[in-house]
């Protein structure tokens, strides 16, 4: 497919805006990219996508989600608002997950991809938890994947908090997993696996033990750690050492393990994330909500450690993200200069590229390059002031819109042209999980 009249932003370091430039895909990959002209007189006969002006980039990439929340839209908590986060997690989430099904989870992922689709984000990695549909839920998740066209990374969140017998099942379900994609490689490379830990208040000394020693070298972790202090103090209270500590004890940590949200790490924490090559994402929107604060994001970059950008169940809308990370962290300093969209640059495009190209291992992704992964998406964005590459990171925070957002492609497959669909029926879909909602909802409100 030849992809004509564009303008590219390649995100390459450095990153370079080429006007009225095309782009050659053959099967999956970019093979090549010149003056629109130029290819279409060297490949004449190929099919033609008119970006007709717009700007083509690389598609988002979310370093860090959760599909299963899909249906705690519009959720009514019983009795009084939660007052901090634990109570948040008891009475929402570790509610919520025990009242889904196997269906309940194929349509809690179909939704998000549809809004992943519709909003320009290309390659998501999934953390997913329904303790009373453990076996088969990571297949059931691949299926909307599948369906969808998209690129995911999967894994099942093992935790004690539902007795051992689930935790046993949630290693399990991890660990064939793997293998079969392992074995497989399905969807020709856009499906992924690592091993999924909740978070160290939850998982006991013997199943951390037992997770590290069912585990490959070649699979990372993926476990939220420290994102409220309850995380810190369990730990020093039971192991007398704080989380990160603790994990690295077990060698959870380690280049292929993403921790998420590191709220409140400490220096010794962070240097030892920088010494293990761990990866961290960081996810503003939800940090706000869950009023559990901001994390040492410039500081933990300075030192060295691979941040990335997660939603952590939020919309797709990954620009949302950015815009989130830009202000949140200037309230939180008080100080207008504090995290500036070069470093949000530096933790969307850069480190989740880097993040992603490790965890699917098919070619680079997240960028515009000869032999990278076509996973790309065209933007109807008319600036009305000069836009280079110096300056993109500012009109991407305060001019893009996901709704700008026109056509999508993973893989050299199109997904969405000219804000149609051409992979998900959104409709049907929604439709569907608003039959099934009621039914989650009233288990849900049962459990209290």
């Amino acid at each position: 497919m030849l992809i004509t009249n564009g303008t590219l932003i390649t995100w390459e370091t450095p990153n370079r805006i080429l006007e009225n430039h095309a782009l050659y895909i053959e099967k999956d990959h970019i093979r090549e990219i010149g003056p629109t002209q130029d290819l279409i007189a060297k490949y004449p006969h190929e099919e033609r996508l008119d970006a007709k002006g717009q700007y083509v980039m690389p598609g988002n990439i979310c370093a860090h989600t959760h599909f299963y929340g899909a249906f705690a839209r519009g959720l009514a908590i019983p009795g009084p608002a939660p007052a901090d986060f634990p109570e948040i997690l008891e009475k929402l989430w570790w509610s919520l997950d025990k009242s889904l099904s196997r269906e309940a989870v194929y349509y809690s992922a179909l939704v998000c991809l549809v809004d992943a689709v519709r909003h320009g984000t290309t390659t998501l990695i999934d953390h997913h938890a329904s303790p009373n549909a453990i076996e088969g839920s990571l297949d059931q998740i691949a299926r909307a994947v599948e369906e969808s066209g998209v690129r995911a990374s999967l894994c099942y969140e093992v935790t004690d908090r539902d007795g051992p017998e689930r935790a046993k099942a949630g290693i399990e379900e991890n660990l064939r997993f793997i293998e079969y994609v392992k074995r497989e490689r399905p969807l020709n490379g856009r499906l992924a696996a690592m091993f999924g830990l909740h978070a160290s208040l939850t998982l006991s000394e013997a199943t951390l033990q037992t997770c590290r020693e069912r585990v490959g070298e070649d699979i990372g972790f993926h476990i939220h750690v420290a994102e409220h202090p309850v995380d810190e103090y369990d730990s020093l209270h039971k192991y007398g050492e704080r989380v990160v500590d603790r994990l690295n004890r077990h060698g959870i940590l380690g280049p292929r393990s993403i921790v998420v949200h590191a709220v409140h790490v400490d220096v010794r924490e962070i240097n030892l994330l920088v010494e293990t090559g761990t990866w961290v994402t960081h996810q503003p929107r939800s940090n706000m909500n869950n009023a559990v604060g901001m994390a040492q994001t410039e500081g933990m970059l300075r030192a060295g450690v691979k941040v990335g950008l997660g939603n952590d169940g939020f919309s797709n809308a990954m620009w949302e993200e950015w815009k989130a990370a830009y202000l949140a962290h200037k309230l939180w300093h008080l100080d207008p200069r504090r995290m500036p969209a070069t470093d949000v640059v530096r933790m969307a495009i850069y480190n989740n590229a880097a993040l992603a190209t490790q965890q699917f291992n098919c070619g680079p992704i997240g960028v515009i390059a000869p032999g990278a992964q076509a996973d790309l998406i065209f933007v109807d964005y008319q600036p009305f002031t000069p836009l280079t590459p110096d300056n993109l990171p500012w009109h991407i925070v305060f001019g893009f819109h996901e709704s700008m957002v026109t056509t999508t492609i993973v893989a050299g497959k199109v997904l969405m042209r000219d804000r149609e669909l051409l992979t998900l029926d959104a409709e049907k879909i929604a439709y569907e999980a608003r039959q099934l909602a009621p039914r989650i909802w009233e288990r849900y409100h049962a459990l209290f």
